[in-house]
């Protein structure tokens, strides 16, 4: 423990932000670090308790919180960073996206504001980059075995890192003209700046991992293709396929997936060329976001930054209440009512709210017809006599979340099973139904956090290495 008493003597600091008016005319990060010293500082705060729900709880890779903030608060950069490496191939990543339920799990977090760990995560990450401790970890032995990982999101990356490092060669296919999968093209770049991707990438490929853009597994190569060539397959996909809402009008122009329009926006800022009868713009226009989650939230920055008339977010669920409820204690994960960065630069917010219909005019979206919702029952949402209204929008972004992987060839041709929910089965190792061919991240899990889906990539390998060498 570093600082026995640090946790009552010093207060939370949080990131320093761009102003809202700022940060708005521009798809460049809004949050920066603290100086290193403060950093220290806020490592102090970290009270080594006896049982460490951060760590055992709240982090779903068990990342060593308690360790590396030992390490931050004496200065010992590189053996923060080495802990931190142990468990977590991109904190790089996590630190700037993840939404921290290791702080809502930290034990100061029962009555006090908990330790900054997703800040001081990012911080020790940053300082390995600058200070030259992050080099490539090429295996010297090889050992003749071939991978093919499907989808290089953030399971697909940690697991061909991991498999590289244990002298495999790995070949990643993604099916976008870019690597990255989620990382980069469904984070927009205000959060997360893809400089830091393309860095990361760079020493994947001096590590030996070989990448393929632009090619569709079970399309362009198929399923049989990939067990010729390969000892074992990884299928790291994601769970891409949105939730429709199934309601009249879907079909009208205007009406887009949140991942087509988040999609689009990150291709504009990589340079990308898009036809102006294709651009989803949100420019001069009255926005409807359905859905109130974090993709939501990230279609509300983005349309504050294209110019939106105005932005207004609808959620089905109530608006949640401002502090835990007593069947929601420490050190669950907080059912409260939040603000992101996003809602706190612009837009309106309503809650309980159904959409019913959507109005066009002429082929294109006019605006929703609504209704209000009671969900004081519970689940038992019940629509309240007489409360029907009308939301005027230009745009509406479907941001309701996402069903499942998409069931294409890869998964149809190979006799992948799945379960209940449509998501890929797998066993303990990560293995699918079929032998040999793994899986892992938001395919299995479902849509999830960038964290669980690192974890999952991490397991896998070690399921795919003991595979392969038994």
């Amino acid at each position: 423990m570093g600082k026995a008493t640090g946790f009552m003597e010093i207060k939370r600091e949080n990131p320093i932000r761009r102003p809202a008016s700022e940060r708005i005319l521009d798809f460049r990060e809004f949050e920066s670090l603290l100086p290193l010293r403060k950093m220290q500082m806020q490592a102090a705060r970290c009270m080594d308790c006896g049982v460490p729900t951060c760590h055992a709880y709240g982090c779903p890779a068990a990342n060593r919180i308690c360790d590396f903030n030992e390490m931050v608060y004496r200065g010992q950069w590189k053996m923060a960073l080495d802990l931190l490496h142990e468990t977590n191939n991109f904190p790089e990543f996590t630190g700037r996206i993840c939404p921290a339920p290791c702080e809502t799990a930290c034990t100061l977090s029962i009555n006090e504001e908990p330790v900054t760990i997703r800040q001081i995560e990012l911080a020790v990450v940053e300082q390995g980059w600058a200070s030259g401790f992050i080099k490539p970890e090429s295996c010297p032995v090889r050992t003749g075995k071939r991978i093919a990982v499907v989808g290089s999101g953030p399971a697909g990356l940690a697991a061909a890192q991991e498999l590289a490092r244990r002298g495999h060669d790995v070949v990643v296919y993604e099916r976008q003209d870019r690597i990255g999968g989620l990382l980069r093209y469904g984070i927009p770049d205000f959060k997360l700046e893809k400089r830091f991707l393309d860095r990361r990438l760079d020493q994947l490929r001096a590590e030996g991992v070989q990448f393929e853009p632009g090619v569709a597994a079970g399309t362009d190569i198929s399923t049989q293709y990939l067990r010729h060539h390969f000892d074992a397959i990884l299928i790291a996909i994601g769970a891409a396929l949105p939730r429709p809402i199934n309601v009249p009008g879907q079909k009208l122009r205007g009406v887009h997936f949140a991942m087509e329009y988040l999609k689009q926006q990150n291709r504009l800022n990589a340079g990308d060329k898009i036809p102006p009868a294709e651009w989803i713009s949100a420019r001069d226009k009255n926005v409807v976001v359905v859905g109130g989650g974090d993709t939501g939230s990230d279609c509300v920055g983005t349309a504050s930054r294209q110019g939106a008339r105005s932005i207004t977010q609808i959620e089905l669920l109530p608006e949640p209440p401002r502090w835990r409820s007593p069947d929601n204690p420490w050190p669950t994960w907080p059912v409260v009512f939040r603000i992101s960065s996003s809602q706190e630069e612009n837009g309106e917010r309503m809650w309980g709210v159904l959409t019913r219909e959507f109005l066009g005019k002429t082929g294109q979206v006019a605006g929703l017809r609504c209704v209000r919702l009671d969900g004081s029952a519970g689940n038992a949402f019940k629509e309240i006599p007489g409360s029907g209204f009308d939301l005027r929008a230009d745009l509406v972004l479907l941001a309701a979340g996402f069903l499942h992987a998409e069931h294409g060839p890869l998964i149809r041709d190979g006799g992948i099973a799945l379960d209940k929910k449509g998501n890929i089965a797998v066993d303990d190792a990560a293995m699918t139904s079929v032998p040999g061919v793994f899986a892992a991240g938001d395919g299995v899990l479902g849509a999830s956090l960038v964290i669980r889906a690192v974890d999952q990539g991490r397991k896998a390998a070690k399921g795919i290495h003991e595979f392969l060498m038994q």
